[in-house]
């Protein structure tokens, strides 16, 4: 075993004296090597502009609104900033509760499960990746996925060494998922882990619960588990509970606190399935991922009741603002059932990245698609009605520039 971090070269100059240099070239071969999977991972791009675009373009955050992130307009419930702050030093100083057993047996109470099966993380994002590490295995074993749609199932999957396959939904029909056809390549393929989101993100495409039925049905039948990514479902105009189909053991719900009660800069999800499969993510999970802070900020924003309500209520009137501002613009726009619009980009514009970058002019940043694979469509998030009205107009504005 070699332990030293490089070799050495000791050459004599004239007079005796010595220099020593390090071998690059030595050093890199006696360097143990990275996993071979991560060759075929590439880090995916998410919404949210970052600090380092904006100090590239002299930006500032405050002076920009962001639309490429999918998140509740109204902010987080006044009561989980008061948790905050009552927060005591001994509890900010000691380790957090590494089951986040109080939030879990709020979640439990709220969704009529035992809190056995609920799993929290450090957002949902962090649950996609304890579900790949337990279960996802290396090729010829197959992870299937339904496209276009968010990048961390592949990642995840790919990392643990599965072969990752598609069943990629077509534009030209609406991105509607065809089902059947689905159940088909579910019995072809075979696979560990079928990632759905639903709604999906960046279509908004959202599957009743008799079509996941069906699903669920194929995948108990070639020995998969379905997992419904869910995190957007708390915008869906009456959607359909899952929550009964967990107990045949082959379903798993993702959902995302980050989402419902806006709390992006704090992290939070939750996992529910069977006691088993929760108790075997438990077991990849590293230790005190959801913080002290995000288990209070949680705790306490179930706490108001009627928030999520009015959200709901905040959101689909301002949506409502964009499908219509947006589509007498030209947009193509997909009819939303979450809190983000899907739109194909006018005429005369060569791509969402273009399009991108004339709104960044005008203070406003929305998501280019061409990550899921969709370089003519923008998604916007929903964000307050004014902010919104503030975004049709500045689409308005670079339409009419190009034009001139």
């Amino acid at each position: 075993m070699v332990e030293r971090a490089a070799v050495t070269e000791v050459t004599r100059e004239e007079g005796g004296s010595a220099t020593t240099r390090a071998s690059a070239a030595s050093a890199l071969e006696l360097r143990p090597k990275a996993r071979p999977e991560l060759a075929r991972v590439e880090y995916v791009l998410h919404g949210a502009v970052g600090a380092v675009e904006l100090g590239a373009r002299g930006l500032e955050r405050e002076r920009m609104i962001d639309f490429s992130a999918s998140t509740n307009p109204l902010g987080p419930p006044p009561g989980v900033l008061e948790a905050l702050r009552s927060l005591s030093s001994e509890m900010v100083a000691r380790y957090p509760d590494p089951t986040a057993a109080g939030l879990r047996r709020e979640l439990a109470a709220r969704l009529g499960v035992d809190a056995e099966q609920v799993i929290c993380g450090n957002g949902s994002s962090e649950i996609i990746w304890l579900l790949a590490l337990a279960y996802a295995r290396p090729a010829p074993e197959r992870v299937l996925i339904v496209g276009p749609t968010f990048g961390e199932y592949a990642r995840a999957c790919r990392l643990m060494g599965a072969d990752v396959e598609w069943h990629v939904a077509d534009a030209a029909g609406g991105f509607a998922v065809d089902v059947e056809s689905l159940a088909r390549q579910i019995g072809a393929t075979r696979p560990r882990l079928l990632c759905l989101c639903n709604p999906n993100n960046p279509t908004g495409i959202y599957l009743r619960r008799a079509a996941i039925e069906r699903v669920a049905a194929a995948c108990m039948g070639a020995g998969s588990m379905l997992v419904v990514d869910e995190a957007y479902l708390s915008f869906v105009d009456n959607p359909e509970s899952l929550i009964g189909m967990l107990e045949a053991g082959h379903v798993f719900l993702l959902r995302s606190m980050t989402k419902n009660f806006g709390l992006a800069g704090i992290r939070l999800g939750y996992g529910v399935g069977a006691r088993d499969v929760v108790a075997e993510l438990r077991k990849a999970q590293a230790p005190w991922s959801v913080s002290a802070v995000a288990q209070a900020a949680g705790e306490a924003a179930l706490e108001d009741e009627g928030y999520m309500e009015r959200s709901r209520r905040a959101v689909w009137a301002a949506r409502r603002r964009l499908v219509d501002g947006m589509s007498a613009l030209g947009f193509g726009v997909h009819e939303p059932t979450a809190n983000f619009v899907l739109a194909g980009i006018p005429d005369g514009w060569e791509s969402a990245a273009q399009l991108r970058e004339a709104l960044f002019a005008q203070g406003c940043v929305v998501r280019d698609c061409a990550s899921f694979g969709l370089p003519g469509y923008i998604r916007v998030g929903v964000r307050a009605r004014a902010e919104c009205e503030r975004l049709v107009a500045a689409m308005a504005t670079v339409i009419e520039e190009r034009a001139q």
